[in-house]
């Protein structure tokens, strides 16, 4: 019955795209098209039927969407603009050069005339070229394919990487029929564009970078000694420049644009520049903020193309409240209603143990929980440990049991040739570290079921936080105030109560708090986004996803 009410939809739906193609169309056209659709259906039949062009006519009643008589229709002209009004679209690419060459041959067979089989000829180049674009603008240059296989290579070095994404809900099928109905191409594209991550802000900055390149760019700051607030140097003139390019500095009154005094007008767009950028933000020019500075127009466009094409392929949230954590900014967001709650500093995995990008839903909260330790951990630095000192686990108040069952032994280190299991597939005994302040995951966890055994969790060694750059765990995530982030749970969940948690807190039982209101969260990697203050941020390539998604993207 359902498939059978889906095929009404698509048959009406289908109808009002052929009565809307031939709305505007007058007596001669028609008739052209009639023609033009007898020459259509006799070329498609020979085409598999998963061949997107008789996919889309089937869908179009096999009337021509692009070719008219005696001109283009309104949606070819709109395509050949916006394929040209497209700024993030290279001007030397083979699409953008085929888009040129159609208007170009169009033009010439219409000055001449053409009869209904140049017409169907034209109108599946055109298809074709929609094809490509549609493909481009919906789904972005990154080869998923390829990237996968790379992290899949990662294994061999040990390294276990994992990103799972999520396709964009319109395809290049959809987006023509909405264009269709709507009467306008670009309108149908603005539509499809993603909503969340400020996705439209961060195109308009990648606009910003292409203009800045199309006027030459910025030339490299040339400094051989670390540079303060006071000193004379005759890179000044040109490091203001540079920041004032890319819209961190803005002229003071009491400073010439040629002075080689660094002063404290010039300081503060320096801060400016070292907090989009995930730098210690004092103002002092080092190696570090000297090499953010000296990476090109070109590098920042590419940089800012990849997140772009990511967000596309990240999970689309409608929701009322939203977790984030982004890997290299290490920090959570917690949204409502679309706008910022909650932040705090996380720490991420090593790039030895990266933190996998993913979605889920947090649904538990543990309070004092126990930590039960991964297989990887126990082989790679457990054994080890218990191979020099039978001790070692008992000193950090890690049980050993003899399985995982309810009734499961409790035994001792010196028990078991722990060589025998350094290598093997399989590990019969469970690590577990007992709720405490010693306790790896501390004293609050955070849920979210997921194949790569994944969580938020408190951690007993706040120091690191206070690093820039925190990459530490094997793959979990730290959080700096876990119990600020219980707070925020407590007030829209009714089974979780901040006062009776503190005081379960105070002591080592474990209790799990199963959440009535559960959250979407979304694990993600962005290295260029526009935060929620409408400001372009940087951050370093902490995996090299980067590196290898722009060495494998699709030229075009």
């Amino acid at each position: 019955m359902i498939n059978v009410k889906k095929s009404v939809i698509r048959l009406l739906m289908g109808m009002g795209i052929f009565s809307l193609l031939l709305l505007n169309a007058n007596t001669e056209n028609i008739a052209f098209h009639e023609s033009m659709s007898d020459v259509m259906m006799e070329r498609l039949q020979v085409q598999p039927k998963s061949s997107f062009l008789r996919k889309l006519y089937t869908q179009t009643f096999f009337v021509p969407i692009w070719v008219g008589k005696d001109k283009v229709s309104t949606l070819g002209q709109e395509l050949f603009s916006t394929i040209k009004e497209d700024e993030s679209l290279d001007k030397n690419t083979t699409l953008y050069k085929k888009n040129l060459a159609l208007e170009y041959e169009l033009q010439l067979l219409y000055n001449v005339g053409m009869n209904s089989t140049d017409a169907v000829e034209l109108e599946f180049k055109l298809s074709q070229l929609y094809h490509e674009y549609a493909n481009y603008t919906l789904y972005g240059s990154i080869n998923w394919g390829s990237f996968q296989a790379r992290l899949s290579n990662l294994r061999v070095s040990a390294i276990t990487a994992g990103w799972i994404t999520h396709k964009p809900k319109v395809g290049p099928l959809a987006l023509i029929e909405d264009a269709t109905l709507s009467g306008s191409l670009k309108q149908a594209i603005a539509k499809a564009e993603p909503t969340k991550y400020r996705y439209r802000a961060l195109k308009k900055e990648l606009n910003k970078y292409i203009a800045i390149k199309k006027n030459g760019g910025w030339s490299r700051v040339v400094l051989k000694r670390t540079l303060k607030v006071g000193n004379r140097h005759s890179a000044v003139p040109q490091l203001r420049e540079r920041l004032r390019l890319s819209g961190d500095y803005i002229d003071c009154e009491e400073q010439n644009s040629s002075s080689e005094l660094y002063d404290n007008c010039l300081k503060q767009a320096v801060i400016k520049f070292q907090n989009r950028n995930g730098l210690i933000a004092k103002g002092t020019i080092g190696k570090k903020t000297l090499k953010a500075l000296n990476r090109s127009v070109d590098e920042y466009i590419a940089t800012i193309k990849v997140n772009l094409d990511r967000i596309k392929w990240l999970n689309e949230r409608n929701t009322k409240r939203h977790v984030i954590i982004n890997i290299p900014a290490f920090r959570l967001y917690f949204e409502e209603d679309n706008k910022l709650r909650q932040t705090m500093r996380v720490i991420v995995g090593k790039k030895r143990n990266p933190t996998p990008i993913f979605s889920n839903l947090v649904q538990t909260i543990v309070l004092n929980p126990y930590w039960n330790i991964p297989r990887s951990i126990i082989q790679k630095e457990m054994i080890p440990k218990l191979m020099r000192n039978p001790n070692a686990m008992a000193n950090r108040g890690i049980e050993i049991r003899s399985g995982w069952g309810k009734n499961a032994k409790k035994i001792s280190g010196s028990s078991v040739n722990w060589s025998q299991y350094r290598y093997s597939k399989s590990m019969p005994f469970r690590f577990a570290q007992v709720p405490g302040r010693r306790n790896a995951l501390g004293k609050v966890k955070f849920l979210f079921p997921n194949e790569f055994s994944v969580y938020m969790h408190d951690t007993p060694n706040k120091n690191l936080f206070n690093r820039n750059v925190r990459a530490f765990s094997h793959g979990c995530i730290r959080l700096h105030k876990p119990r600020e982030l219980l707070k925020t749970f407590s007030t829209f969940n009714t089974n979780v109560n901040y006062a009776k948690s503190k005081k379960t807190l105070r002591g080592k039982k474990r209790k799990y708090l199963a959440l009535d209101a559960k959250v979407p969260i979304d694990v993600v990697y962005l290295t260029a986004w526009v935060d929620y203050d409408g400001v372009l941020q940087y951050r370093d390539d902490v995996y090299d996803y980067d590196k290898m998604q722009i060495a494998s993207s699709r030229k075009w």
